[in-house]
């Protein structure tokens, strides 16, 4: 059994969840909510099937995910964190923000998935509360979209698309990530080649000041 054999909570923690690609499944499952087998592979190019299988039944052990047969028309083995495993979320978050500036230059060969914006995407702040609702959408070219719902101070993402966005932000994906981190401020972002429609001040109503 793999283990770094320490009575510490950090190396029981790593005892745990860190083996490559573990912590990475945990962030799939926290943006996509359940997934079936192929959804994870999508969302973790380079993972060799067997070992995503291998990786799935440690969690599972692990009390961190669980499985269940999904009814028709999906009719598959759907996985899902656990409330266990849900408490990673805020590791993973402050991993994310440690992660910034590894950010700050383009990502050259390596590959993207829009939805890995849903960390710093959740970190925004609603500047102005008491205003309606809107959505943002974020696309990616070649990427599904992520969504950014902000009411009443909250903010809350999840993959895919609404029908009619209060506004929505297309562009590569060092463009994104520096815009929703802050390093490029909008006006920055558009002249690089962001490109936005809708409302403006919908954008600007969540990205750092």
């Amino acid at each position: 059994m793999r283990t770094y054999g320490q009575y510490c909570g950090i190396a029981k923690a790593l005892d745990t969840i860190g083996d490559r690609w573990t912590l990475l499944i945990i962030r799939e499952l926290l943006a996509l909510g359940p997934c079936r087998h192929t959804d994870l592979r999508n969302g973790l190019p380079g993972i060799a099937s067997n070992l995503l299988v291998d990786r799935l039944r440690d969690l599972e052990e692990a009390g961190l995910i669980h499985r269940e047969a999904a009814p028709p028309p999906v009719a598959t083995t759907l996985f899902s964190l656990t409330e266990r495993g849900r408490t990673l979320e805020p590791v993973l978050r402050e991993l994310s923000r440690w992660g910034v500036p590894l950010l700050r230059e383009p990502g050259g060969n390596d590959t993207f998935r829009t939805h890995w914006l849903d960390m710093p995407a959740r970190a925004l702040t609603d500047h102005h509360p008491d205003r309606p609702a809107i959505a943002l959408q974020l696309h990616a070219d070649g990427n599904e979209d992520l969504v950014i719902e902000v009411k009443d101070g909250s903010v809350h993402t999840h993959a895919g698309r609404v029908d009619h966005p209060t506004a929505s932000l297309t562009g590569s994906p060092h463009l994104l990530a520096a815009t929703l981190l802050g390093d490029l401020d909008l006006s920055a972002a558009l002249q690089q080649g962001l490109r936005l429609s809708g409302e403006r001040e919908a954008v600007l109503r969540i990205l750092p000041r």
